[in-house]
């Protein structure tokens, strides 16, 4: 079969009525709109002509007529709703037909049309709604109404009786209200597209054409009753049935009130019988439950009587004591607590057993027959038995000792260290504020503590590995356990670090003689994975004489002498003293005026020329940085260099010479004359900074926002921390080499560096250190020393540089070796950025080789004098 063509479009009507579509009925589709307006036209329409011809009756009737309206429309707002149903009955229909009975069928519209309005408005919110149904009610009377008045007026005037009014009234008023409902029906089945069912209609509104047909019946006989008395009649009638209509009202609403209040009584009582039914039968399932869950329940449970007697006992009690009921219901409970902990279970059953006690839980031992530790969580609380003579106890009996076998391991575990079992800080601190304590309160009392870090462990583990290393501190722990007393507490406070609290110290000679032990035994060599290994102790002791309130200013002390130890060399002991902890307050304090002139520009630097010893003209500079603190005066680097170092400053300071640095070389740029070689320049770095990833970024930076080659730039590193670090400085040296930048070693001969590692380091230049320097005599092994070095630099493409030149006999002697290039102050000092950018363009006129040692002593940079080009 083929697709049916969908259906064309249904015009849309003109814009304005679109609107007013859109406003009224946006669900009506074309046919209901269509008889929507037509019933609405033609009810207007009956609507102005029944004013047109209300309004030609004379005034009195028009009155009258008026006054029928009101009265209908008033009757209309109040219907009275019928007890035991749905419907309600309107008491404006019977106005409506008498008023259609009296004054004809104009009149009958008037009144039906404002009746329904009246009604439409109640009842509905949709103005299609108030708006149709009054136009469809004033149609429909208009044409029953005229009907009516036809047939009336057919009738031979001998057969007008009183039973033929009546008749007429009601079959047209059912007529009207089968009418007006068709016309109201038609409209929502037009919208549904639905057929009309005469059938449904008629079922549904058959009780309501009963209630017209009554209206109409009380209208005829108040329209005989007109006919035969007069207006007058009407006048008390209308009143009459009004008043009728209200107590009506009333009455039925009394009714319903009386049978909701019937209803919900009889309901309340269904519902009590129901809870007290459904109560009953909870209380049965729950005694059932009961005695189930008390024989069946997993944890062991018991009824006891106040003093004790057990009345009742479950199977998982028996098994966790491991007795047969019979033989726990002839003893009381007490017999099966630890005898320690019955009195605890004895108070607890007092509270219980008071009148405002409650239940309560409480945890002790109980003694079983296998003679098995037992510990158990017993709950008891009161129990109310109806054929027990007083309130009984019952009891929960939980086995929890695994749960305390548990804890206790967890405490071991919380306060031990895992590998050694020795205390660990937590409960070394303990200890050692307990000891605190009791020197408080016993003035004879005293107490040392033994900080104890070991010189080569971080060897052990690079080289065998951290299980090695596990083992290592395994046997430490049992060498030291093995030298101090029972008393005494040892404990492992991380990694290598161990402490000894020596309690009830009695003569600081037997302790110190416990040190000497303890460095003799932990010096002995140590058998790791078939590997004999040695290590040595350093050992710092603080006494309680010192006077100490918490545990922490203890450790803090100990530790600072076991530095102090260590620096001293291995295997060594320090006592400590007051001047330990100024020293390293001071530290501190220097350290955090550092980081603060670091922020508020507190640093300088000072710039010692390089020279070219041949020619005498400045080669280079090397920038030294300065610190004048605003206290202290001049700090001199080898005070704050290594404070910056340890604190992580090293890599801001370091950040900071550069910056400044490459900034006043392109100054001292701008003051050369045309011509002139691009100055060139040196500057200290540390070991820290050549492991840096972004070191080579920084340096990259430093150049490019100052516009400088980086062939202008030297980093120094001395040779020890290169050594020390080679590994991880490697890949930071070459990728510097890529860029450009110079690498120098400095203080070169104090280290213990490798030819193999010189030949393959992408360094450019050695510095002779200045002890070399200074002691360098004709014929001497550090002549020889330094001979090497310039011999072995000259050899591998390297540039040599002897530092702390300070007189013209070691001038003289380093030019004779072939030394290219030196500094000292013989030469010049340290100058201020302004001397040194003088000094840049200054030729030197060196003495000739056979100048006298008083040429050198005048030897001074031209124009300039000592005092001008010393920065103190």
């Amino acid at each position: 079969m083929s697709a049916q063509p969908p259906a064309a479009p249904e015009p849309l009507p003109a814009a304005p009525w679109r609107r007013l579509h859109a406003a009224l009925m946006p669900d009506y589709n074309r046919p209901a709109t269509v008889y929507w307006w037509c019933v609405v036209a033609l009810g207007a329409s009956a609507l102005l002509w029944s004013v047109f011809r209300v309004a030609a009756l004379p005034g009195a009737l028009g009155l009258q007529v008026l006054a029928g309206c009101v009265v209908t429309m008033l009757a209309g707002l109040f219907p009275v709703r019928i007890p035991g149903s749905n419907n309600s009955f309107a008491a404006g229909e019977i106005f409506i037909i008498l008023v259609l009975l009296v004054y004809g069928p104009e009149a009958a519209v008037l009144a039906a049309a404002c009746e329904t309005g009246v009604g439409a408005l109640r009842t509905s919110k949709r103005w299609t709604s108030r708006i149709v149904s009054p136009a469809a009610s004033a149609l429909s009377m208009l044409v029953m109404g005229t009907a009516l008045h036809v047939c009336i007026d057919a009738l031979p005037p001998g057969a007008i009786g009183e039973a033929s009014v009546l008749v007429l009234a009601m079959a047209f008023a059912v007529a009207h209200f089968v009418q007006n409902m068709l016309l109201i029906t038609l409209v929502l089945h037009l919208k549904a597209r639905q057929r009309l069912d005469m059938r449904a209609f008629f079922s549904s509104f058959g009780w309501v054409g009963t209630s017209y047909a009554a209206s109409a019946l009380i209208a005829g006989l108040l329209y005989l009753a007109f006919r035969t008395t007069g207006i007058g009649v009407m006048a008390g009638a209308v009143p009459i049935i009004i008043v009728l209509l209200v107590m009506l009202h009333y009455h039925f609403r009394q009714r319903e009130s009386d049978d909701e209040a019937q209803r919900l009584r009889i309901e309340a009582a269904e519902r009590e019988a129901e809870q007290a039914a459904r109560h009953l039968q909870a209380l049965r399932a729950s005694e059932q439950r009961f005695h189930s869950a008390f024989s069946h329940a997993a944890i062991g449970m018991a009824l006891v009587q106040p003093d004790g007697r057990v009345l009742q006992v479950n199977a998982a009690l028996c098994a966790l004591l491991g007795s047969d009921e019979a033989t726990l219901l002839r003893r009381p409970f007490q017999s099966v607590v630890h005898p320690e902990d019955v009195d605890l279970l004895q108070r607890q059953w007092r509270d219980v057993g008071s009148p405002r006690g409650s239940d309560a839980t409480v945890e002790l031992r109980c003694v079983p027959t296998d003679g098995r530790a037992l510990h158990v969580a017993l709950h008891s609380g009161q129990f109310a038995d109806d054929d027990a003579a007083e309130p009984c106890l019952i009891l929960q009996v939980q086995d929890i000792t695994a749960r305390r076998q548990a804890e206790a391991q967890l405490q071991h575990i919380a306060y031990h260290d895992g590998l050694t079992a020795l205390a660990n800080r937590i409960r070394f601190g303990q200890c050692l504020a307990q000891a605190i304590e009791r020197g408080h309160r016993e003035p004879g009392y005293a107490f040392a503590v033994m900080y104890l870090d070991f010189d080569r462990f971080k060897l052990i583990n690079d080289t065998l590995g951290h299980s090695a290393g596990d083992r290592f501190l395994t046997q430490v722990a049992k060498r030291i356990q093995a030298q101090v007393r029972p008393c005494d507490t040892v404990g492992r406070l991380g990694g290598d670090e161990f402490a000894v609290l020596v309690d009830n110290l009695g003569d600081e000679s037997a302790l110190l003689a416990m040190a000497e032990r303890l460095q003799q035994v932990l010096a002995k060599p140590y058998a790791l994975d078939g590997t004999e290994v040695t290590s040595s102790a350093s050992i710092g002791i603080t006494f309680s004489s010192v006077g100490y309130e918490t545990p922490g200013d203890v450790l803090r002390d100990a530790d600072i002498a076991m530095y102090r130890a260590k620096a001293a060399g291995r295997a060594r002991t320090a006592l400590f003293d007051a001047s330990l902890r100024a020293q390293l307050a001071s530290q501190v304090n220097l350290e955090r005026d550092l980081r603060r002139a670091l922020e508020q520009q507190q640093l300088s630097l000072a710039f010692q020329p390089i020279y070219d010893l041949a020619s005498g003209r400045v080669d280079s500079f090397e920038a030294l940085v300065r610190w004048q603190h605003p206290e202290r005066g001049a700090v001199p680097p080898s005070t704050f260099i290594p404070i910056a170092e340890e604190s992580a400053l090293i890599g801001q300071l370091t950040e900071w010479v550069l910056r400044h640095a490459c900034a006043q070389l392109r100054a001292f740029e701008r003051d050369l004359p045309p011509g002139h070689a691009r100055p060139r320049l040196h500057v200290n770095v540390s070991g820290t900074d050549m492991c840096r990833a972004n070191f080579v970024s920084q340096v990259a930076a430093a150049l490019l926002s100052n516009g400088l080659e980086p062939g202008q730039l030297t980093l120094e590193i001395t040779e020890s921390t290169l050594m020390q670090r080679l590994d991880n400085a490697l890949d930071v040296m070459g990728r510097l080499r890529e860029l450009g930048v110079g690498l120098s070693v400095d203080d070169f001969g104090t280290g213990y560096s490798s030819l193999a590692y010189l030949s393959t380091l992408p360094i450019t230049s050695l510095k002779i250190d200045r002890s070399f320097v200074q002691r360098l005599q004709d014929q001497t092994s550090d002549a020889e020393v330094v001979k090497a070095v310039i011999t072995l630099g000259h050899a591998l493409g390297k540039t040599v540089i002897a530092e702390g030149i300070e007189t013209p006999d070691q001038l003289a002697q380093l030019r004779a070796l072939g030394c290219g290039l030196g500094q000292g102050y013989l030469l010049a000092r340290p100058l201020s950025p302004e001397a040194a950018s003088a000094v840049v363009a200054v030729e030197r006129r060196w003495p000739g080789p056979d100048a006298r040692p008083s040429d050198f002593a005048r030897f001074t940079p031209t124009g300039f004098s000592d005092s001008a080009l010393t920065v103190h």
